[in-house]
């Protein structure tokens, strides 16, 4: 049994309500939520009947309770993008460990300015880069350290964000604007920026990008199309992205098909049901045309990068996709590990192709690697779990834990790959771009 470490959260949304808080149900001996916060009332309700959180321990928002005296061991801060490192400096002086939500900041400043600030406190702060605490990625960085395909030279990854998943995070939703929030491949792919080049033990030296918003804007309007999917659209039956399709019809997300948690949570943060999501899609955000949002974000992007010792790497996001996932190649001297992360777990896969005479494919079991692949593969739980365990003292830092220090090499590559993105492409060295 763990020493019990007492954890205030800043931001309900659905990675603080949803993910992260329910490791304080699942490991009642290593967490207890003692203060909550978010400008949502109905969320710090909800959250606070069910961890049982004093109502003098609630707060409006996360400004509010830090003006309070130290609450807690750790803060877990889950707020809005831009929000991040402003709240994290506040909490750092106060005395908290952190479990911060990425991106840490879409400002290079901002991120050089926390890392000096934890650094002179003393304080630990882990970033939720998620997936390599998954039992998929542990297995796969696992095979490539034992050296069964050689040295990895070539790096194929693609993120499948997801049709349904583009129209509602970052078109309608909360990351459409990246001047209110974060560039695509920052918000959305830095968790590949900081991945790949782990489980291959690279760094980025130089990259290269090119991505653009091709669909999802108001000139490429269907003629007929309303503002909102329930005014009257005329071209509704057609359209993929009609909004009571996806929260209603949909295989994955809809309502109709047995789904209760993301996206509808997200809609309806108390509990969804059939009228209440009608009513989110008639009145809120989430009900807009996908041709006629505030959205800048990309729905496509490449980018291409020289690590130090020569080898390369090549990354694909695209909103275009069936399904939510990521597939990668890793190509090494000896043979090549393909691994494809999908959204069911026993869909997952692991292959390895060594260069032998009969050409033979080793398939790892995914399903014997855990019993739990909800949240991110596995990943959520077992990141909070990492975290309470070393701010505890109950074990040292791993070398797959994201520090700070560690996380910010995925920001630099990320934030370098949106400037050439920008700049038409010109190559960009990261150690001169993160100075």
């Amino acid at each position: 049994m763990g020493k019990l470490m007492k954890v205030a959260i800043a931001g309900l949304g659905s990675r603080g309500k949803d993910f992260y808080a329910k490791s304080a149900n699942l490991h009642p001996d290593k967490m207890k939520i003692v203060a909550i916060a978010d400008i949502d009332p109905e969320k710090v309700e909800l959250v606070a009947e069910e961890y049982q959180v004093p109502k003098e321990a609630c707060f409006s928002s996360a400004e509010e309770m830090l003006k309070q005296d130290k609450l807690a061991d750790a803060m877990i801060i889950a707020t809005q993008d831009r929000q991040h490192v402003g709240h994290a400096l506040a909490a750092l002086e106060k005395g908290y460990h952190l479990l911060l939500e990425k991106p840490v900041s879409p400002d290079l400043d901002e991120c050089r300015k926390l890392a000096d600030t934890a650094r002179r406190l003393g304080k630990k702060v882990v970033v939720c880069h998620v997936l390599r605490y998954t039992p998929i990625y542990q297995k796969v960085k696992e095979l490539l350290d034992s050296g069964i395909i050689g040295e990895v030279v070539s790096i194929m990854a693609t993120e499948n964000v997801g049709w349904f998943h583009q129209a509602h995070s970052f078109v309608r939703g909360n990351w459409a604007n990246s001047d209110e929030t974060s560039p695509m491949i920052l918000q959305k792919c830095c968790h590949d920026m900081d991945l790949y080049p782990w489980l291959a033990g690279k760094t980025c030296e130089s990259l290269t990008s090119y991505g653009d918003i091709y669909l999802f804007k108001e000139e490429n309007a269907p003629k007929g199309c309303a503002k909102r999917c329930m005014d009257g659209c005329q071209v509704k039956d057609e359209c993929p992205f009609d909004a009571e399709k996806i929260y209603l019809e949909n295989k994955v997300a809809g309502y109709r098909k047995g789904n209760r948690i993301w996206p509808l949570d997200v809609l309806v943060p108390s509990g969804p049901t059939e009228e209440k999501i009608i009513e989110a899609i008639k009145n809120g955000r989430y009900g807009q045309c996908v041709y006629h949002c505030n959205n800048n974000v990309v729905d496509h992007q490449v980018v291409n990068l020289k690590m130090t010792d020569g080898t390369t790497m090549s990354f694909t996001m695209c909103a275009f996709t069936p399904e939510t996932s990521r597939y990668a190649r890793f190509m090494g001297t000896k043979g090549e590990i393909r691994v494809d992360m999908v959204h069911e777990a026993k869909d997952c896969e692991i292959s390895i192709r060594r260069f032998v005479s009969d050409m033979s494919v080793e398939t790892i079991d995914v399903a014997s690697l855990s019993e739990d692949f909800s949240g991110h593969g596995g990943g959520d739980d077992r990141m909070v779990v990492e975290f309470l365990d070393i701010i505890s003292g109950e074990k040292a830092e791993s070398s797959y834990v994201t520090s700070l220090d560690r996380s910010l090499e995925s920001h630099y590559c990320a934030l370098a790959a949106e400037y050439s993105r920008l700049h038409d492409g010109c190559p960009v060295k990261i150690t001169e771009f993160a100075k």
